[in-house]
């Protein structure tokens, strides 16, 4: 399914009051694994207006939940049971500062002295203004932020029938939220920031900016330090060798680069690396190629080490979640 056409089936239907959020905290595995989190299942209830509701009540994204489920509606019907994609695999990249994975609309903390991550949902830039890869570090952190609209933005606005303030002024109603973190990158353009529309959150929706939810961005904001590392990467594809010898594969839809594109069949490039990975003499290679096509962007194992379980099956119940403290009993 095309992620334009998922727009038009009603993700930004009928708004959500908003509710709280809170970022996952895993314990960190060992440094020769990424396997982190076990995925869940959840019963839509009467009360859940849209997947964008559901997402916020496990601090996901609406888009894994599409991914992961393939064929649910933006609007499930009450009774039916959605996979909840808790289970990753970290990015192959060091593991400190701030790690932002825009193929997965995730954002990874690596709090400095704790064997943890916190894993947060994201909104990303819009086709033709697509948030770009970066490695570069905090520059400023912003509480309160006032926004003041690019001309790019104001002309996009204008074309809508919208005449934008020269500065919208601090508060709930700022589109930038409470909070933000501007990036040593280019002249400053790009933010982490909270948002005055929660909806976005985990779609590609902004200028360019990564988008949180207001509580989400509240906590990080409070961790983080000025100088902070960030790294920014576009890694749809994400595979592991585990230490008792199983091989996990991790495969999100790509990102468009045009409304017209399909992103559960468009080419993606393997690098050399995974080559080299899916080529080991364990691996299954129809399963492979299973797991490539079908892109349901949680771990599915594609080879049996010693003592290896399937991780493509949800085995944690929503129900045996502590949803008052917002994290996962697993």
């Amino acid at each position: 399914m095309k992620r334009a056409s998922l727009l038009t089936l009603g993700i930004l239907g009928a708004l959500s009051a908003i509710s709280s959020a809170w970022a996952v905290d895993y314990p960190l595995p060992p440094a020769n694994s990424r396997l982190i989190g076990h995925n869940q299942t959840y019963t839509v209830q009467e009360g859940d207006k849209n997947l964008q509701a559901i997402a916020r009540r496990f601090d996901t994204a609406a888009m894994l939940i599409l991914e992961a489920n393939n064929t649910i509606a933006p609007v499930p019907r009450p009774g039916t049971v959605v996979t909840i994609p808790s289970q990753m695999l970290l990015p192959d990249v060091p593991r400190e500062g701030i790690v932002v994975n825009l193929a997965e609309l995730r954002l990874y903390y690596f709090p400095p002295g704790e064997q943890q991550v916190q894993v947060y949902p994201i909104g990303i830039g819009l086709q033709g203004l697509e948030t770009p890869e970066m490695t570069t570090r905090v520059g400023q952190k912003i509480p309160n932020p006032t926004w003041t609209p690019t001309p790019g933005i104001r002309a996009r606005s204008l074309e809508r029938g919208v005449t934008l303030p020269a500065v919208v002024p601090a508060g709930p109603h700022n589109p930038l939220g409470l909070y933000a973190l501007r990036l040593a990158y280019g002249n400053g353009e790009y933010l982490i920031h909270g948002t005055n529309a929660p909806d976005s959150v985990g779609l590609r929706v902004s200028s360019g900016c990564i988008r949180m939810n207001a509580p989400d961005i509240k906590a990080l904001f409070a961790q983080v330090r000025s100088g902070t590392p960030v790294r920014v990467i576009n890694e749809p594809v994400k595979y592991s060798v585990e230490p008792n010898g199983a091989r996990y594969l991790e495969v999100h839809r790509p990102l468009s680069q045009n409304a017209e594109q399909d992103t559960q069949t468009m080419k993606m490039t393997l690098s050399s690396g995974f080559k080299v990975f899916a080529g080991h003499g364990s691996v299954d290679e129809a399963q492979v190629k299973r797991v490539l096509s079908r892109r349901a962007g949680y771990p599915v194992a594609v080879s049996q080490g010693a003592g290896a379980a399937s991780a493509s099956e949800p085995v944690v119940s929503a129900q045996n979640a502590d949803m008052t403290s917002g994290k996962v009993t697993q």
